[in-house]
């Protein structure tokens, strides 16, 4: 598969503070990419070195097969940061006009393309309004438009649903799929796991400007499930005791149990229906991202502070 973007040993630092150490990987063409990180953990300036804002203190840059070149690459990337870039007095239209045409538009196409996308995400009759008068989540939509219409090879969305409301999200999400299937490269930075669960291919989790996780969401909650497994009875008898497991919860009819070393989950199957007990669900129970990401930031925070003390 073509590999639209790749890093090799990227570094970046602010005096004494390193921002980013260190930092390889590589992003398939049409996949949507989950970047990863708690707050100060180096996805804002990462994603600044991958635009061309900043430049790294070493490393490469490989982008659409070739050294990147801020210059003339930039028209092929649609950044859409935290912090929204809209000009407020501004009317929607015409700012929508004059930022595709910064991204080399001609003024026939870019009318073109924005009367589509205007027009998909039911934003119609926004042209003559400002940007002031717009809610958070009406902002967040034109930012959505203005990052994407000139079809670029690779959009950044950080945050992208910051502010919208269940509906909106739904069709802004939709519309990130259609993208990835169109050709175009996502990398999605979010605080929101479930999100991320839910849209993306693959994940990158920074700590501390370092890579700690790399993976596709189904490989990364297999790598630290923890052999646990929800089965419902139709009726739980008084006693549950098998060789093979220990009872980590029981809830009404349904027990939550950990599968010992050296058993399967047959073993488990057979010992209930052993005891002649109706089994209405029997299913293994994998991390959330959530849980591993709160698991491996907490254990590099207590190396790093395990460290700092030896070193005082």
């Amino acid at each position: 598969m073509n590999k639209i973007l790749e890093l090799h040993n990227l570094k970046k630092y602010y005096a004494t503070q390193k921002a980013v150490e260190d930092m390889s990987f590589s992003i398939n063409q049409g996949s949507i990419f989950g970047l990863l990180g708690p707050n100060g953990a180096g996805k804002t300036t990462l994603l600044r070195m991958i635009t061309g804002i900043f430049f790294p203190d070493s490393g490469q840059i490989i982008f659409d097969g070739k050294e990147f070149d801020p210059l003339n690459d930039i028209v092929k990337i649609g950044y859409m940061p935290e912090e929204r870039g809209l000009y407020k007095k501004m009317k929607i239209g015409e700012q929508a006009l004059y930022l595709a045409q910064l991204k080399g538009l001609s003024r026939s196409e870019a009318m073109q393309k924005i009367k589509f996308w205007f027009n998909r995400l039911e934003m119609d009759s926004w042209w003559n309004k400002k940007v002031e008068d717009l809610s958070k989540g009406m902002s967040q939509k034109l930012q959505f438009v203005t990052t994407v219409l000139h079809e670029p090879k690779l959009i950044i969305l950080d945050e992208p649903f910051s502010g919208l409301d269940p509906l909106n999200a739904n069709l802004i999400k939709d519309e990130i799929y259609g993208l990835a299937q169109r050709g175009s490269t996502i990398i999605f930075s979010t605080h929101r796991m479930e999100q991320v669960e839910e849209i993306c291919d693959h994940i990158i989790l920074m700590n501390l400007g370092q890579k700690v996780l790399d993976g596709t969401v189904s490989d990364v909650k297999q790598q630290f499930k923890e052999n646990k497994f929800s089965i419902k009875l139709k009726e739980i008898p008084a006693s549950v005791n098998g060789n093979c497991f220990d009872i980590a919860d029981q809830k009404a009819n349904a027990l939550t149990v950990k599968i010992k070393e050296g058993f399967r989950s047959n073993d488990v199957l057979q010992y209930f229906l052993q005891q002649n007990l109706t089994i209405e669900s029997f299913n293994e129970i994998l991390p959330s991202l959530n849980d591993i990401f709160i698991h491996l930031v907490e254990g590099t925070r207590a190396k790093t502070r395990a460290f700092q003390s030896s070193e005082a």
